[in-house]
């Protein structure tokens, strides 16, 4: 079976002759419990998502903003341990070859659970690529390394802030596709200016033949058409948490969680499917 790279390159070349972007939600595993959050990660493609980004749950997650950091709550108070992310990995992977899944996170869990078992684990389950927000290029051989060698993509994060020379350095070891983070500050907290974030990919891509992803500052429909008019990728997270946590009962899953988050990732997807790229980046990996 194929996977790794050649996935996500897969994927991407072939939205590129569509002349249309990539939508990828970020759903938190385990959350609000291993059961619904499996459901809605086995739902994800049919209901429009091109990538999937899955985090792993962690109990200091510096960059998220309060809706993310609530969600990684709730999945560790259920219970959720990194074997069980990577099992729900698995089980997704067994019911669907052809979609892309990248796990994001940050490097402690993957530190305790030995980055080299971690890497072998992952890509035995079918995971694609990483995206660990915390690990500068300067800190990352003890996870770069083994992900090359597996060919998985570790995928890097630049911001708007991030300088010319900086930005050589993330891009030089960068695989998969490039996450441009759309507003400074944490998730969830702020909404992109598209003019902005378009002046900004216009650089990255200057730097880069990969696919450019934004993410951070996407919340609605609306916003996900603007940005999908440019970008290779849109990424929504806290929206779709938000939505997660709206529909809990007494902290758990109630009747309208499933519909109720299905009926928002239609919604998001239909934004971006409907918005043609007429600038669509590279299909590398």
């Amino acid at each position: 079976m194929t996977g790794g790279r050649e996935r996500i390159a897969r994927r991407f070349a072939a939205l590129a002759g569509e002349g249309r972007s990539a939508f990828v939600p970020f759903v938190t595993a385990g959350d609000p419990d291993r059961e619904t959050s499996s459901a809605i990660l086995a739902h994800l493609p049919a209901l429009g998502a091109d990538l999937i980004e899955l985090g792993m749950p962690f109990s200091d997650p510096m960059a998220d903003g309060p809706s993310i950091q609530a969600a990684g709550e709730r999945a560790l108070r259920a219970g959720q341990t990194m074997a069980d992310t990577l099992a729900m990995a698995s089980a997704f992977r067994e019911g669907d070859t052809d979609t892309p899944l990248v796990l994001m996170g940050y490097f402690n869990p993957i530190h305790r659970y030995g980055a080299e078992a971690f890497v072998s684990d992952a890509k035995e389950a079918g995971v694609d690529g990483l995206i660990v927000v915390d690990l500068p290029p300067e800190e990352d051989e003890e996870l770069r390394v083994p992900a090359e060698a597996a060919g998985l993509a570790l995928i890097r994060l630049v911001a708007p802030t991030t300088d010319d020379a900086r930005l050589r350095r993330i891009l030089a070891d960068c695989a998969g596709f490039v996450y441009y983070v759309s507003v400074t500050g944490i998730t969830g907290t702020k909404s992109a200016m598209t003019r902005d974030v378009a002046a900004g990919l216009a650089r990255v891509r200057k730097a880069t033949d990969l696919p450019v992803a934004v993410g951070f500052g996407v919340r609605n429909a609306g916003q996900a058409s603007e940005i999908a008019g440019f970008a290779d990728a849109v990424v929504v997270g806290s929206a779709i948490v938000q939505r997660i946590e709206s529909t809990l009962v007494d902290g758990r899953a109630g009747s309208g969680t499933i519909p109720g988050v299905e009926a928002l990732i239609r919604e998001l997807a239909g934004g971006v499917r409907n918005r043609r790229a007429p600038e669509a980046g590279g299909a590398g990996g």
